[in-house]
């Protein structure tokens, strides 16, 4: 008898996430990440020269992509459901920014996209992976290994590009598309990096996360450590931020489809061969 597919273990409290949005939010968020994302995401929109009358924005922080009017912003909800509230073939395009980092199911959120665009309808987003934070994940490490002796969740893991790009397929899109944008940030220490991750309602997450506030100790020695491996010549720190970007098509008879095996009309192995006789 067949196996029901299981559900992922969850990685990340998102009502706590919900909460921290929305603290960030009222008290004035970081955007300049978003800002970017935002921008850049308008560029690629109009390089594919498609009309796209019904849009949804997924889970974008606060107030979602305020660029795009004609898009509807679908917020995090209290309890960070991840069931999301499309109807199958519904929709000719979805875009998101950073916010998919934060997914548990990423598999099966995907998979829901994909089942709520109409045929050749895109999906667009933007989310933080790769290297992301390595430099506080490392000094944090350091730290609390020196100070207490072990290690506690800091830093969420992130996906790779070619997590992403097996993750679209998976889903079902067709012409999957990833790349990767990195920004360095300088910050004067690490104390000035973590109350803009606290301002983009991103602070630490993870379910596993440490319950009791860290040592005051801890911390000092984590920036001591930051500053003394990721510090430029005038003592300005760098944060490391990989925006993953990645784009796919709902399924259409229109699009370009790949060969099948044995279909090519040239060898290349005669091509070879004829390229060294020249």
């Amino acid at each position: 008898m067949a196996q029901p597919p299981q559900t992922p273990p969850a990685l990340f409290d998102r009502a706590l996430l919900h909460a921290r949005q929305r603290r960030a939010h009222a008290q004035g968020e970081a955007t300049f990440l978003l800002d970017r994302v935002a921008e850049d995401m308008t560029d690629r929109l109009a390089a594919v020269m498609r009309e796209f009358r019904a849009a949804a924005d997924l889970w974008t922080p606060g107030a979602g992509l305020t660029g795009f009017p004609s898009i509807a912003h679908i917020a995090l909800d209290e309890a960070g459901a991840e069931k999301l509230p499309f109807a199958p073939e519904s929709l000719d395009l979805v875009v998101s920014a950073l916010a998919l980092q934060f997914v548990n199911d990423l598999p099966g959120v995907l998979a829901q996209i994909r089942r709520a665009l109409k045929p050749d309808g895109l999906l667009l987003a933007a989310m933080i992976g790769g290297d992301s934070l390595t430099e506080l994940r490392q000094a944090f490490a350091a730290a609390e290994a020196e100070c207490e002796g072990g290690v506690s969740p800091r830093v969420a893991p992130f996906a790779d590009l070619r997590d992403i790009g097996a993750l679209l397929q998976r889903a079902g899109f067709a012409l999957p598309v990833t790349d990767v944008d990195r920004v360095v940030v300088r910050y004067a220490n690490a104390f000035a990096l973590m109350q803009d991750l606290r301002r983009m309602g991103a602070a630490n997450v993870l379910i596993e996360r440490r319950r009791t506030p860290s040592r005051r100790a801890t911390l000092l020695r984590m920036a001591e450590i930051y500053a003394e491996r990721f510090a430029d010549s005038d003592g300005r720190i760098r944060a490391t931020f990989d925006i993953i970007w990645l784009s796919g098509w709902a399924p259409h008879a229109s699009q370009q489809q790949p060969l099948k095996p044995g279909s090519a009309k040239a060898s290349l192995a005669e091509a070879v061969k004829k390229a060294g006789k020249e």
